[in-house]
């Protein structure tokens, strides 16, 4: 229903929607309302484009193999204000700008689409939401907020007493030795939360956890 609404705006206003769906992945299936793409929505061929990363998917951080679906139905005003296909546009931005990724990083993104690399995939995503729920269940155990973590390897914690997130992130470090990722770097709205990530082993998420909960708030 949220990305609808997104979409009925920009088809009204002429808008373009930029959409990330790198944590893709990470949705689980059970769960028939979350889309794994935006194109799930009626008329969002018209207005979107879909951005996918091996990053969070298959460990590709440094790699930086992507991809990137731009349908042939979305127009964007020309110079002279008519409508112009922005398939086209990338499409000479791809072929006079950039030649690709290295050919050794291709084959390795190809492998992730064989049996064995979505076997691989798949367990070690199970392996992060694991790790995502401990998180999630120890949090609430302690009293404290948080959203996330079901289908995203992320945990959104609300800081205890009206507490700022540089100053719980302060607190953490100095008493926990453990680090969280300010929710005010997030901009005015992540104020008054910190997040944690599941991307870890479970010998980590297992001490960090000790840890936490053995901070007195």
């Amino acid at each position: 229903d949220a990305l609808a609404a997104w979409v009925d705006y920009a088809r009204r206003h002429g808008a373009l929607i930029i959409y990330d769906a790198a944590y893709e992945a990470f949705i689980k299936d059970t769960d028939s309302e979350v889309p794994h793409s935006i194109f799930e929505i009626p008329g969002a061929e018209e207005v979107a484009v879909e951005c996918r990363s091996f990053s969070k998917t298959a460990g590709f951080t440094g790699l930086r193999c992507a991809f990137t679906t731009i349908p042939a139905a979305v127009t964007i005003p020309g110079p002279d204000g008519s409508r112009v296909r922005l398939q086209d546009m990338w499409k000479r931005r791809q072929s006079t700008k950039y030649n690709g990724c290295p050919y050794i990083v291709q084959r390795a993104a190809e492998a992730v689409y064989s049996p064995e690399g979505q076997e691989q995939v798949r367990a070690t995503i199970a392996a992060y939401m694991a790790n995502a729920a401990r998180i999630r269940s120890g949090i609430e155990g302690m009293g404290l907020s948080c959203y996330g973590g079901i289908h995203a390897p992320y945990i959104w914690v609300k800081t205890p007493d009206g507490m700022g997130s540089w100053e719980f992130f302060d607190l953490l470090l100095s008493r926990t030795s453990l680090v969280c990722t300010p929710g005010a770097g997030f901009g005015p709205s992540g104020e008054g939360y910190v997040r944690f990530t599941a991307f870890g082993s479970e010998e980590d998420t297992t001490e960090a956890l000790e840890r936490l909960q053995g901070l007195s708030l």
